[in-house]
C-alpha cells in the first residue's frame, strides 16, 4: 500500500481520485519505490514489436514522474485509482495508441478497447504483452491482479477474467496513467520502436550460433536461417544434402544504440572457429562454413578490418582465416523446430559463450 503526502490527498480526493486506506504520512520521495530497485544494470530486454522495455532506474523513474500532475502521479506512484466515470479517456473513441504517461511506452490501441460499462476505459488485450506486467494485489480484502507497465513500474490498474472474446480479459485502467496519441499524431522517440539494424552471421550449426546471440546486450532477436544459396525457400533436407548452396546462417537483430556491429564482431569470432574449412567440430560440410553477409558497406569495411586485426594479431597461430566476407542475399528462415532450439531442448553445441569475461580473446 502507498502512501501520499497529506495535502496531496485531500487535493486528489477532491479530484476524484480514490487513495489507499492510510494514504497520509509518506511523501512523494518514496512514492515510486516499491518495483524500481537499486541494482546493478540489467540485460536490456526488447519486446517482439520492437520496443526497449527494459527496467528504468529508480532515478530516472522518479525524474519522469515528476514532471507528471498530482491525479497521474497519485495513480502511477500510488496505486491511487480514480472514481468511475471520471476519467478523461473512458469515452474517447479516436483511432490511436494508449501510452504509458509516465515513460511513453505503447501498452494499448484503440482497436482492442471496448465499452465494459464499469465506469474505466476498459481493453480486452495489450499492444504487446511484453509492455504490461502482473502481480498479485490483496489489498482491500481482495484478491485481483494489479496491472504496470514494464517499463518503468508505473501503476495502471487491474486485469480481470470477464472480458469480451477473443481473450475473455477485462484490462481496467485509469485515464491518468495514459497518454493517448491519436493516428494522426507522430509518436514521440519513446513511444517509437527503437531504430534497429540487422547483421548476419554463418558460424557452423544455427543452434548454437543463435542461442548465444540471443544473450548478447543489446540483442533484439536472434533466428536461424539458410543465406548465400542458389534456390529459393531452401529446406533442411535440402541443405544438408548440398543441393542449394545455402550456409545455416543466424540473422541478428540488434540495437546499434547498446551495441555496436564491431561487438557482435568479437562476439562472433569467440564462439566459432574461424579456421576450420566448411565445417564446424563435427559438423561437416559446406553448410557449415564460416561466413560475415553484410548488408552495407560500413559493415563490409567493419569485418574486414576485424578479421585483418585478428590476423595481425595471429590470434589463432598459423592457421588462416577462412571466414567469408559477402554481400547478403536472401535470409530464409529455417523451419519452426529449429528455432530456439537450445533454449527449448536443453541441448549443448559445439559453439561457446562469447559473452564471458576474456571470451573475445579468441579461442
Amino acid at each position: 500500500m502507498r502512501i501520499l503526502d497529506p495535502i496531496l490527498a485531500l487535493a486528489l480526493t477532491a479530484c476524484g481520485v480514490a487513495l489507499d486506506e492510510g494514504a497520509a504520512a509518506q511523501g512523494r520521495a518514496g512514492a515510486a519505490a516499491p518495483r524500481v530497485k537499486d541494482e546493478a544494470p540489467v540485460k536490456p530486454r526488447y519486446s517482439k514489436s520492437g520496443h526497449d522495455i527494459t527496467p528504468l532506474p529508480r532515478p530516472d523513474v522518479e525524474r519522469l514522474a515528476k514532471k507528471l500532475d498530482p491525479e497521474a502521479y497519485a495513480v502511477t506512484q500510488s496505486a491511487a485509482t480514480e472514481r468511475p466515470f471520471c476519467g478523461a479517456l473512458l469515452d474517447n473513441h479516436r483511432d490511436g495508441t494508449y501510452a504509458c504517461v509516465v515513460c511513453g511506452l505503447p501498452l494499448f490501441v484503440s482497436s482492442h478497447k471496448f465499452d465494459s460499462g464499469t465506469g474505466w476505459p476498459s481493453f480486452f488485450q495489450p499492444f504487446d504483452a511484453a509492455h504490461v506486467g502482473e502481480e498479485r494485489d490483496v489489498s482491500h480484502g481482495m484478491t485481483r491482479t494489479e496491472i504496470h507497465c514494464a517499463r518503468c513500474s508505473a501503476h495502471l490498474g487491474h486485469v480481470f477474467d470477464d472480458g469480451p472474446r477473443p481473450t475473455g480479459l477485462r484490462y481496467c485502467l485509469n485515464s491518468a496513467s495514459l497518454r493517448f496519441f491519436g493516428r494522426e499524431e507522430e509518436l514521440p522517440a519513446e513511444s517509437r520502436p527503437v531504430k534497429s539494424e540487422v547483421a548476419y552471421f554463418a558460424g557452423g550449426c544455427f543452434w548454437g550460433v543463435e542461442h548465444w546471440f540471443q544473450r548478447g546486450p543489446g540483442v533484439i532477436d536472434a533466428v536461424s536461417g539458410y543465406m548465400q544459396g542458389r534456390t529459393d525457400r531452401p529446406t533442411y533436407q535440402q541443405v544438408c544434402e548440398h543441393a542449394t548452396g545455402h550456409a545455416e546462417t543466424v540473422k541478428v537483430t540488434f540495437d546499434p544504440a547498446r551495441i555496436s556491429f564491431e561487438r557482435l564482431l568479437e562476439a562472433f569470432f569467440a564462439m566459432h572457429d574461424p579456421t576450420q574449412l566448411d565445417r564446424q567440430g563435427p559438423d561437416v560440410g559446406d553448410q557449415y562454413r564460416s561466413g560475415i553477409w553484410y548488408t552495407s558497406d560500413a559493415q563490409k569495411a567493419a569485418a574486414e578490418k576485424h578479421v585483418q586485426k585478428l590476423a595481425a594479431e595471429r590470434r589463432y597461430g598459423a592457421r588462416p582465416i577462412v571466414t567469408r566476407i559477402e554481400a547478403a542475399k536472401t535470409f530464409w528462415p529455417a523451419e519452426a523446430y529449429h528455432q530456439d532450439f537450445i533454449e527449448r531442448t536443453g541441448r549443448a553445441c559445439h559453439v561457446v559463450d562469447p559473452w564471458k569475461p576474456g571470451a573475445a580473446a579468441g579461442r
